[in-house]
Protein backbone atom coordinates (compact mmCIF):
# COMPACT_ATOMS: atom_id res chain seq x y z
CA UNK A 1 0.00 0.00 0.00
CA UNK A 2 2.97 2.62 0.98
CA UNK A 3 4.67 2.01 -2.23
CA UNK A 4 1.40 2.58 -4.44
CA UNK A 5 1.30 5.46 -2.51
CA UNK A 6 4.42 6.53 -2.76
CA UNK A 7 4.72 5.78 -6.85
CA UNK A 8 1.31 8.11 -7.29
CA UNK A 9 3.24 11.09 -5.74
CA UNK A 10 6.36 10.82 -7.79
CA UNK A 11 4.02 10.39 -10.97
CA UNK A 12 2.04 13.50 -9.70
CA UNK A 13 5.21 15.82 -9.16
CA UNK A 14 6.84 14.00 -13.04
CA UNK A 15 3.89 15.64 -13.99
CA UNK A 16 4.17 18.88 -12.69
CA UNK A 17 7.93 18.80 -13.58
CA UNK A 18 6.78 17.85 -16.97
CA UNK A 19 3.68 21.06 -17.38
CA UNK A 20 6.47 23.26 -15.61
CA UNK A 21 9.10 21.95 -18.48
CA UNK A 22 6.64 23.22 -21.24
CA UNK A 23 5.86 26.36 -20.00
CA UNK A 24 9.75 27.20 -19.67
CA UNK A 25 10.46 26.18 -23.46
CA UNK A 26 7.36 28.37 -24.91
CA UNK A 27 8.84 30.96 -27.69
CA UNK A 28 9.52 34.91 -26.60
CA UNK A 29 7.70 37.16 -27.76
CA UNK A 30 9.18 39.18 -30.82
CA UNK A 31 10.74 42.47 -30.78
CA UNK A 32 10.72 44.32 -33.58
CA UNK A 33 14.02 44.82 -35.22
CA UNK A 34 16.12 48.25 -35.40
CA UNK A 35 16.82 51.30 -32.83
CA UNK A 36 13.49 52.89 -31.92
CA UNK A 37 13.85 56.61 -33.20
CA UNK A 38 11.72 60.37 -33.59
CA UNK A 39 12.06 61.93 -37.19
CA UNK A 40 11.13 65.00 -38.16
CA UNK A 41 10.55 66.37 -41.66
CA UNK A 42 13.70 69.10 -42.36
CA UNK A 43 11.88 72.32 -43.38
CA UNK A 44 12.36 76.14 -44.71
CA UNK A 45 12.36 78.62 -42.27
CA UNK A 46 14.05 82.22 -40.87
CA UNK A 47 16.37 81.89 -38.28
CA UNK A 48 17.44 84.87 -36.47
CA UNK A 49 20.51 84.93 -34.74
CA UNK A 50 19.25 86.00 -31.07
CA UNK A 51 20.91 88.12 -28.19
CA UNK A 52 19.39 88.13 -24.66
CA UNK A 53 19.72 90.78 -21.67
CA UNK A 54 17.67 92.12 -18.79
CA UNK A 55 17.32 95.61 -18.37
CA UNK A 56 14.22 97.78 -16.40
CA UNK A 57 11.13 99.74 -17.46
CA UNK A 58 11.20 103.18 -16.57
CA UNK A 59 8.81 106.28 -17.64
CA UNK A 60 9.61 108.30 -20.10
CA UNK A 61 8.55 111.42 -17.88
CA UNK A 62 9.40 110.84 -14.28
CA UNK A 63 9.21 114.00 -11.84
CA UNK A 64 11.35 112.74 -8.49
CA UNK A 65 9.99 114.84 -5.42
CA UNK A 66 13.31 115.64 -3.06
CA UNK A 67 14.12 117.62 0.32
CA UNK A 68 16.87 118.63 1.55
CA UNK A 69 17.43 117.61 4.82
CA UNK A 70 16.43 114.61 6.91
CA UNK A 71 12.65 114.83 8.04
CA UNK A 72 10.33 113.31 10.14
CA UNK A 73 6.95 112.13 8.14
CA UNK A 74 3.77 112.66 10.00
CA UNK A 75 1.24 111.34 7.64
CA UNK A 76 1.16 109.03 4.19
CA UNK A 77 -1.77 109.28 1.96
CA UNK A 78 -0.64 107.25 -0.80
CA UNK A 79 0.82 104.19 -1.32
CA UNK A 80 3.73 103.19 -4.67
CA UNK A 81 1.77 102.31 -7.66
CA UNK A 82 -1.59 104.55 -6.97
CA UNK A 83 -2.32 107.42 -9.50
CA UNK A 84 -1.93 111.04 -8.38
CA UNK A 85 -3.03 113.82 -9.73
CA UNK A 86 -1.26 116.95 -10.39
CA UNK A 87 -1.54 118.92 -6.90
CA UNK A 88 -2.77 115.80 -5.01
CA UNK A 89 -0.75 116.11 -1.61
CA UNK A 90 1.58 112.63 -0.69
CA UNK A 91 2.52 112.74 2.74
CA UNK A 92 3.33 115.58 5.44
CA UNK A 93 6.53 116.40 7.20
CA UNK A 94 7.49 117.74 10.00
CA UNK A 95 9.76 121.20 8.42
CA UNK A 96 11.01 122.63 11.24
CA UNK A 97 14.89 121.87 10.09
CA UNK A 98 14.07 122.31 6.58
CA UNK A 99 12.94 125.53 7.33
CA UNK A 100 15.47 126.32 9.56
CA UNK A 101 18.23 125.64 6.41
CA UNK A 102 16.50 127.70 4.67
CA UNK A 103 16.39 130.55 6.14
CA UNK A 104 20.25 129.98 7.32
CA UNK A 105 21.00 129.36 3.67
CA UNK A 106 19.46 132.80 2.97
CA UNK A 107 21.29 134.86 5.58
CA UNK A 108 24.30 133.26 4.26
CA UNK A 109 23.87 133.94 0.64
CA UNK A 110 22.86 137.86 1.51
CA UNK A 111 25.66 138.12 4.14
CA UNK A 112 27.94 136.32 1.17
CA UNK A 113 26.69 139.17 -1.39
CA UNK A 114 26.73 142.11 1.23
CA UNK A 115 30.42 140.73 1.67
CA UNK A 116 31.52 140.63 -2.04
CA UNK A 117 30.26 144.14 -2.71
CA UNK A 118 31.66 145.87 0.29
CA UNK A 119 34.99 144.53 -0.58
CA UNK A 120 35.05 144.95 -4.52
CA UNK A 121 33.87 148.40 -3.33
CA UNK A 122 36.63 148.77 -1.18
CA UNK A 123 39.41 147.47 -4.02
CA UNK A 124 37.90 149.65 -6.68
CA UNK A 125 38.39 152.64 -4.67
CA UNK A 126 42.14 151.64 -3.49
CA UNK A 127 42.92 151.13 -6.84
CA UNK A 128 41.39 154.21 -8.27
CA UNK A 129 42.83 156.07 -5.73
CA UNK A 130 46.49 154.79 -6.30
CA UNK A 131 46.06 155.16 -9.89
CA UNK A 132 45.23 158.65 -9.34
CA UNK A 133 48.74 159.61 -7.21
CA UNK A 134 50.89 157.64 -10.33
CA UNK A 135 49.21 159.85 -12.20
CA UNK A 136 50.33 163.13 -10.18
CA UNK A 137 53.81 161.45 -9.22
CA UNK A 138 54.02 161.53 -13.06
CA UNK A 139 53.22 165.25 -13.61
CA UNK A 140 55.67 165.87 -10.93
CA UNK A 141 57.90 163.76 -12.57
CA UNK A 142 57.77 166.06 -15.52
CA UNK A 143 58.78 169.13 -14.19
CA UNK A 144 61.58 167.33 -11.77
CA UNK A 145 59.86 167.48 -8.58
CA UNK A 146 59.38 163.47 -8.39
CA UNK A 147 61.76 160.20 -9.56
CA UNK A 148 61.38 157.74 -11.67
CA UNK A 149 61.74 155.19 -8.57
CA UNK A 150 58.73 157.22 -7.08
CA UNK A 151 56.98 156.21 -10.06
CA UNK A 152 57.89 152.45 -10.35
CA UNK A 153 57.27 151.41 -6.24
CA UNK A 154 53.84 153.14 -7.27
CA UNK A 155 52.96 151.20 -9.84
CA UNK A 156 54.05 148.24 -7.92
CA UNK A 157 52.32 148.42 -5.43
CA UNK A 158 48.86 148.92 -7.98
CA UNK A 159 50.11 145.23 -9.09
CA UNK A 160 50.02 144.01 -6.12
CA UNK A 161 46.72 145.95 -4.61
CA UNK A 162 44.98 144.31 -8.40
CA UNK A 163 46.57 141.12 -7.61
CA UNK A 164 45.10 141.43 -3.53
CA UNK A 165 41.95 142.51 -4.98
CA UNK A 166 41.24 139.45 -7.47
CA UNK A 167 42.48 136.85 -5.59
CA UNK A 168 40.04 138.14 -2.41
CA UNK A 169 36.81 138.92 -5.04
CA UNK A 170 37.38 134.79 -6.77
CA UNK A 171 37.11 133.95 -2.83
CA UNK A 172 34.08 135.88 -1.87
CA UNK A 173 32.32 134.91 -5.32
CA UNK A 174 32.70 131.34 -5.16
CA UNK A 175 32.04 130.93 -1.26
CA UNK A 176 28.90 132.97 -2.54
CA UNK A 177 27.90 131.08 -5.10
CA UNK A 178 28.38 127.97 -3.04
CA UNK A 179 25.63 129.35 -0.88
CA UNK A 180 23.71 130.44 -3.76
CA UNK A 181 23.68 126.64 -4.94
CA UNK A 182 22.41 125.66 -1.78
CA UNK A 183 19.43 128.29 -1.35
CA UNK A 184 18.25 127.34 -5.21
CA UNK A 185 18.43 123.54 -4.18
CA UNK A 186 15.92 124.15 -1.23
CA UNK A 187 13.92 126.65 -3.22
CA UNK A 188 13.40 123.71 -5.14
CA UNK A 189 12.09 121.93 -2.94
CA UNK A 190 9.95 124.07 -1.24
CA UNK A 191 8.26 124.30 -4.99
CA UNK A 192 6.69 120.82 -4.18
CA UNK A 193 6.20 120.94 -0.28
CA UNK A 194 3.81 123.86 1.27
CA UNK A 195 4.19 126.07 4.22
CA UNK A 196 2.19 123.08 6.23
CA UNK A 197 4.94 120.82 5.39
CA UNK A 198 2.70 119.32 2.80
CA UNK A 199 4.36 117.49 -0.23
CA UNK A 200 2.06 118.13 -3.35
CA UNK A 201 2.43 116.46 -6.76
CA UNK A 202 3.88 118.31 -9.15
CA UNK A 203 2.64 116.19 -12.30
CA UNK A 204 0.65 113.63 -12.42
CA UNK A 205 0.94 109.88 -12.84
CA UNK A 206 1.78 106.30 -11.37
CA UNK A 207 4.06 106.77 -7.61
CA UNK A 208 6.51 104.48 -9.05
CA UNK A 209 8.38 104.85 -6.29
CA UNK A 210 7.24 106.25 -1.74
CA UNK A 211 10.12 106.50 0.56
CA UNK A 212 7.92 107.87 3.43
CA UNK A 213 6.11 106.19 5.94
CA UNK A 214 4.04 107.50 8.94
CA UNK A 215 6.81 108.29 11.90
CA UNK A 216 9.71 107.46 10.32
CA UNK A 217 12.35 109.98 8.05
CA UNK A 218 13.31 110.51 4.93
CA UNK A 219 16.27 111.72 3.90
CA UNK A 220 18.17 114.02 1.33
CA UNK A 221 19.68 111.47 -0.35
CA UNK A 222 16.87 109.56 -1.34
CA UNK A 223 13.46 111.07 -3.50
CA UNK A 224 10.25 111.22 -0.92
CA UNK A 225 8.53 110.18 -4.12
CA UNK A 226 8.76 109.33 -7.77
CA UNK A 227 5.66 110.06 -10.30
CA UNK A 228 6.26 108.34 -13.22
CA UNK A 229 4.07 108.71 -16.56
CA UNK A 230 2.56 105.48 -17.07
CA UNK A 231 1.85 106.63 -20.96
CA UNK A 232 5.27 106.85 -21.92
CA UNK A 233 6.94 104.06 -20.53
CA UNK A 234 10.73 102.59 -22.20
CA UNK A 235 12.70 99.97 -21.00
CA UNK A 236 16.49 100.39 -21.07
CA UNK A 237 19.10 97.91 -21.09
CA UNK A 238 23.05 97.48 -21.24
CA UNK A 239 25.06 95.48 -24.02
CA UNK A 240 28.62 94.56 -24.16
CA UNK A 241 30.86 96.30 -27.16
CA UNK A 242 30.43 92.91 -28.85
CA UNK A 243 26.85 93.90 -29.49
CA UNK A 244 26.51 97.45 -29.86
CA UNK A 245 27.70 97.45 -33.81
CA UNK A 246 24.83 95.11 -34.70
CA UNK A 247 22.32 97.46 -33.33
CA UNK A 248 20.51 100.28 -34.94
CA UNK A 249 17.92 103.08 -34.32
CA UNK A 250 14.33 101.47 -35.29
CA UNK A 251 15.33 97.78 -35.04
CA UNK A 252 12.94 95.60 -33.04
CA UNK A 253 13.24 93.52 -30.34
CA UNK A 254 11.04 91.00 -28.40
CA UNK A 255 10.42 92.40 -24.56
CA UNK A 256 9.09 90.45 -21.87
CA UNK A 257 8.18 91.69 -18.13
CA UNK A 258 7.18 88.80 -16.34
CA UNK A 259 6.37 91.34 -12.79
CA UNK A 260 2.99 92.55 -15.76
CA UNK A 261 2.57 89.50 -16.76
CA UNK A 262 3.23 91.24 -20.79
CA UNK A 263 5.14 90.14 -23.85
CA UNK A 264 5.39 92.58 -26.27
CA UNK A 265 7.78 94.01 -29.27
CA UNK A 266 9.73 97.13 -28.74
CA UNK A 267 11.70 99.41 -31.62
CA UNK A 268 15.14 100.50 -30.48
CA UNK A 269 15.39 104.46 -30.14
CA UNK A 270 19.13 105.31 -28.89
CA UNK A 271 21.74 103.41 -28.71
CA UNK A 272 24.46 105.13 -26.55
CA UNK A 273 28.38 105.01 -28.25
CA UNK A 274 30.39 105.70 -25.53
CA UNK A 275 30.57 103.07 -22.30
CA UNK A 276 29.92 103.60 -19.04
CA UNK A 277 32.77 104.12 -17.17
CA UNK A 278 32.58 101.74 -14.55
CA UNK A 279 30.65 98.36 -16.47
CA UNK A 280 31.75 99.49 -19.91
CA UNK A 281 28.81 98.60 -21.04
CA UNK A 282 26.35 100.82 -23.46
CA UNK A 283 22.58 102.28 -22.84
CA UNK A 284 20.30 101.12 -25.38
CA UNK A 285 16.91 102.67 -24.99
CA UNK A 286 13.66 100.68 -26.41
CA UNK A 287 10.34 102.26 -26.65
CA UNK A 288 7.09 100.49 -25.44
CA UNK A 289 4.06 100.34 -27.74
CA UNK A 290 1.29 102.51 -26.19
CA UNK A 291 -1.44 99.90 -25.92
CA UNK A 292 0.55 98.20 -23.50
CA UNK A 293 -0.70 98.87 -20.11
CA UNK A 294 0.21 97.15 -16.48
CA UNK A 295 3.74 98.67 -16.63
CA UNK A 296 5.41 100.31 -13.63
CA UNK A 297 8.73 101.93 -13.82
CA UNK A 298 11.46 99.78 -11.85
CA UNK A 299 10.47 96.48 -12.96
CA UNK A 300 12.71 93.89 -14.67
CA UNK A 301 12.37 93.49 -18.55
CA UNK A 302 14.04 90.38 -20.34
CA UNK A 303 15.16 91.84 -24.11
CA UNK A 304 15.71 89.59 -27.22
CA UNK A 305 17.77 91.50 -30.06
CA UNK A 306 17.69 89.29 -32.65
CA UNK A 307 20.66 90.87 -34.92
CA UNK A 308 21.35 88.82 -38.05
CA UNK A 309 18.61 86.68 -40.32
CA UNK A 310 18.55 84.13 -42.52
CA UNK A 311 15.54 84.15 -44.38
CA UNK A 312 14.38 80.44 -45.70
CA UNK A 313 16.89 78.73 -44.81
CA UNK A 314 17.44 74.83 -44.04
CA UNK A 315 16.72 75.02 -40.24
CA UNK A 316 16.46 71.50 -37.94
CA UNK A 317 16.41 71.63 -34.15
CA UNK A 318 19.88 72.45 -32.39
CA UNK A 319 19.27 69.27 -30.36
CA UNK A 320 19.46 66.99 -33.60
CA UNK A 321 23.38 67.68 -34.15
CA UNK A 322 25.65 65.87 -32.96
CA UNK A 323 29.48 66.97 -32.70
CA UNK A 324 32.87 64.18 -32.70
CA UNK A 325 36.10 65.18 -33.64
CA UNK A 326 35.50 68.51 -34.36
CA UNK A 327 32.68 67.53 -37.05
CA UNK A 328 28.99 68.26 -36.46
CA UNK A 329 26.81 65.23 -37.66
CA UNK A 330 23.05 64.73 -38.12
CA UNK A 331 21.36 60.79 -38.91
CA UNK A 332 18.92 61.11 -41.89
CA UNK A 333 16.94 58.04 -42.12
CA UNK A 334 16.15 56.19 -45.12
CA UNK A 335 14.28 52.91 -46.18
CA UNK A 336 14.35 52.72 -42.23
CA UNK A 337 18.12 52.84 -42.29
CA UNK A 338 20.04 55.50 -40.28
CA UNK A 339 22.56 57.66 -42.26
CA UNK A 340 25.22 59.76 -40.55
CA UNK A 341 25.79 62.92 -42.77
CA UNK A 342 28.26 65.91 -41.60
CA UNK A 343 26.86 69.30 -41.70
CA UNK A 344 27.99 72.60 -41.50
CA UNK A 345 25.77 75.12 -39.72
CA UNK A 346 25.42 79.19 -39.72
CA UNK A 347 23.05 80.99 -37.56
CA UNK A 348 21.41 79.76 -34.19
CA UNK A 349 18.01 81.47 -33.03
CA UNK A 350 14.78 80.14 -30.87
CA UNK A 351 15.83 76.84 -30.65
CA UNK A 352 16.82 75.96 -33.92
CA UNK A 353 20.40 75.42 -36.34
CA UNK A 354 20.54 76.81 -40.05
CA UNK A 355 22.46 74.27 -41.78
CA UNK A 356 24.61 75.25 -44.99
CA UNK A 357 25.03 72.36 -46.39
CA UNK A 358 24.62 68.49 -45.87
CA UNK A 359 21.03 67.98 -45.61
CA UNK A 360 17.96 69.36 -47.60
CA UNK A 361 14.68 70.21 -47.53
CA UNK A 362 12.09 67.43 -47.00
CA UNK A 363 14.73 64.73 -45.48
CA UNK A 364 13.68 62.72 -42.38
CA UNK A 365 15.72 64.08 -39.75
CA UNK A 366 16.37 61.61 -36.76
CA UNK A 367 15.56 64.24 -33.47
CA UNK A 368 15.65 61.94 -30.50
CA UNK A 369 17.47 58.85 -30.59
CA UNK A 370 20.22 59.49 -32.61
CA UNK A 371 22.78 59.30 -29.62
CA UNK A 372 22.28 55.40 -29.63
CA UNK A 373 22.85 55.25 -34.02
CA UNK A 374 25.94 54.13 -35.61
CA UNK A 375 25.93 54.79 -39.72
CA UNK A 376 23.95 51.99 -41.14
CA UNK A 377 22.17 50.97 -37.92
CA UNK A 378 18.29 49.74 -38.55
CA UNK A 379 15.68 51.76 -37.39
CA UNK A 380 12.32 51.72 -36.09
CA UNK A 381 10.60 54.95 -36.33
CA UNK A 382 7.82 55.79 -34.03
CA UNK A 383 6.82 59.18 -33.85
CA UNK A 384 6.80 61.94 -36.78
CA UNK A 385 7.98 58.73 -39.60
Amino acid sequence: MKKKLLATILAVLSATALVGCGANSAEPAAVPAGVAVQVKTVERRDVATENRVSGAVTSDNETSIFVSSTAKCTAVYFEAGDVVEEGDIICTLDLGSTLASYNAAKISYDSAVTGYRQQKAYFDKQVELLQKQIENTRALFEIGAASQLEIDNLEVQLLQLEATRDSTLSQLRAGMESYRSNLEQLNLVMDDVDAEGNVIAPASGTLASLNAAEGSFVSASYPVAVISDAEQMKVTVYVSEALVPKLTIGDAAHVSVTSAGAEFTAVVRSVEQTANLQTKLYAVVLSVPSDVTGLISGMFADVTFFTETAAGAVAIPSEAILTANGEQYVYLVENDTAKRTAVQTGLTGDGVTEVLSGIKAGEKLVVVGQQYLSDGDAVRVVSGG
